[in-house]
């Protein structure tokens, strides 16, 4: 990077600054900290869901298996809106009827403080690791783009670039304060500034990536002949209807995505919310991903997980390179920042609060859940400068989400509809699936001692050669059979259920009061206003001081002007 890619990437960090201290206002009442106090429009929510998904970590795992393998990585990020379509019909307007203030308080309301336990450390531990994946990844792109003269502080001697600890610990240091000033309102417009960032480099790097291809004939010639098959070495059908139920139930459950169904004033908008999440999700992968796709039939001897940035190095004018890194990081901030006000709320107000403060007061319980934010924050980057030496990002990623997500998640929503499962139920489901999946992925593959034995050879090659599909079988199919399985054996409704029927028959008249009382609140209309605005202008000035003038940036430039114009003017008709 040059020195305006660097003034480029501090004015935004300076911009999201920005945001998380004109938010921090409104983060006096733990409400407003932890659950935008019922107030956020349900574009914003569906927006800051969508983004939630995206990290570094799309950028270098699924950048990295459309350069290697093709269309099969649109095939699996296409899965996320299916999944996000079928959480919005189920479950997202269940989840705002309730009326916690956090999904947290609903595993303790139907599964009791041991259910809350076992599931509140099992997926901290879980999204730790997730997590700590993205961190990791933003790392290892920085540290490629920025090099260092020797003496230099931070430089790593070994490689005469930014060392990749010291990479890992300033941007977690960024996410952590913008969260910590202004909680979950700072998190939802941060996630629509990304948004508005990434779309519009990502298309730009697409657009100027294909104009400087000879032609469709020439790019086909130079990738493999399976290149636009849905499916690819290992990532088949099975493993893709497997990614669809893991994210139901990730949508549906895990705690960042109900805090969105829970930020909006009613039903019919977590619904909404959910809908616009998993129809971008349908159409949008494919844009996501021409970088890598295309740089494949440019250069096909790249390293995959560098194939995005290098795709943006080649086509990108001095400045704009800048904004691209702005936009990977704004996807990594988006994940980081979710996760960190969630845990920071279940820990403050379900923990904190409900076993040890009853009576807290609000600036007590903000203080709290900002100490609770900047000590997960530590934790976070500590396991990222670690996951090398955890299996790398993408063997991780899969195999986190293939074996933990549905055994941890499926419990949990299947208790917001089934008054006979209980807490042991979760235990039990759990339990079993956790062991078998790490014996069968960790116990037993590669021992000699079990090929060895002619009657567990075949057994033994099958897992070998069909790893996914034995996580998709351990980790899916299991925990729903035994679910079932539990559902037909018992006939007592479940004490944990009678619990949340009385909170669920007080919530009724205090949402329905909510909801008429609560208007959305104007400013994240006013900072999508502002987010287009300065986009536009930065793609300006940065053409501009460019000696390699592109008119395609002007016209990205016009388009985001005019489109800002069309909303200001629907939004001035509705005052």
């Amino acid at each position: 990077m040059v020195l305006s890619d660097y003034l480029t990437l501090f004015l935004y960090l300076i911009g999201v600054f920005g945001i998380g201290r004109v938010f921090s206002r409104r983060a006096g009442d733990h409400k407003e900290m932890f659950a935008a106090g019922r107030r956020s429009p349900w574009w914003a929510a569906g927006l800051s869901s969508f983004m939630t998904m995206f990290s570094a970590g799309t950028f270098v795992v699924w950048g990295g298996i459309a350069y290697r393998l093709g269309f099969v990585a649109v095939m699996i990020n296409t899965c996320y809106g299916i999944a996000a379509l079928l959480a919005g019909y189920f479950v997202a307007g269940k989840w705002n009827q309730l009326g916690v203030a956090t999904p947290a308080e609903y595993v303790r309301l139907r599964f009791g403080v041991t259910g809350l336990h076992f599931f509140t450390w099992t997926m901290l531990l879980k999204r730790l690791l997730g997590v700590s994946v993205s961190l990791y990844s933003l790392g290892i792109l920085l540290v490629a783009l920025v090099p260092l003269q020797e003496g230099a502080p931070f430089r790593d001697p070994s490689t005469g670039y930014l060392s990749f600890t010291w990479a890992v610990i300033f941007f977690g240091i960024v996410v952590v304060v913008y969260t910590m000033l202004g909680g979950l309102w700072a998190v939802l417009m941060t996630d629509v500034l990304q948004f508005i960032v990434l779309t519009v480099v990502v298309l730009l790097v697409a657009w100027l990536t294909i104009s400087r291809m000879d032609g469709i004939n020439a790019y086909i010639d130079a990738v493999p002949p399976d290149f636009f098959s849905p499916v690819a070495e290992g990532y088949g059908w099975l493993f893709l209807m497997g990614w669809v139920i893991i994210h139901f139930f990730m949508i549906g459950a895990e705690w960042a995505f109900v805090q969105r169904f829970l930020a909006v004033n009613s039903p019919s908008e977590a619904r909404k919310s959910s809908y616009l999440f998993g129809a971008m999700y349908l159409v949008t992968p494919i844009f996501w991903l021409l970088p890598p796709l295309l740089y494949r039939g440019i250069n096909p001897d790249a390293a995959p997980e560098q194939a995005y940035i290098l795709s943006a190095q080649a086509v990108l004018p001095p400045g704009l390179l800048g904004l691209m890194f702005a936009a990977m990081f704004s996807a990594t901030a988006s994940m980081v920042s979710s996760q960190l006000n969630v845990f920071a709320g279940v820990l403050t107000l379900d923990f904190y609060k409900a076993m040890l403060r009853p009576k807290a007061t609000n600036s007590n319980l903000v203080a709290v859940g900002r100490f609770f934010t900047i000590f997960l924050g530590a934790l976070l980057v500590t396991v990222a400068v670690f996951v090398p030496h955890l299996g790398g990002a993408e063997k991780l990623i899969i195999a986190v989400n293939s074996l933990l997500v549905v055994p941890l998640f499926a419990p949990t929503l299947w208790g917001l509809f089934s008054r006979r499962i209980g807490v042991q139920d979760m235990w039990f489901v759990a339990l079993l699936s956790f062991t078998l999946g790490a014996f069968l992925k960790f116990g037993i593959i590669g021992q000699q001692w079990f090929s060895s034995v002619e009657s567990f050879r075949p057994f033994s090659e099958l897992i070998r050669d069909n790893p996914k599909n034995v996580e998709v079988l351990v980790g899916v199919l299991l925990p729903l059979i035994v679910l079932t399985m539990l559902e037909w054996s018992r006939s007592k409704t479940d004490e944990g259920w009678t619990a949340l029927e009385e909170q669920h028959k007080v919530a009724r008249k205090t949402v329905s009061a909510e909801t008429l009382e609560t208007s959305n609140d104007p400013v994240p209309g006013q900072i999508v206003l502002a987010s287009l605005g300065g986009c536009s202008v930065a793609l300006i000035a940065l053409n501009a001081a460019s000696e390699d003038k592109e008119g395609i940036v002007i016209v990205f430039a016009v388009a985001l002007l005019l489109i800002g114009l069309a909303l200001r003017s629907r939004l001035s008709g509705r005052q």
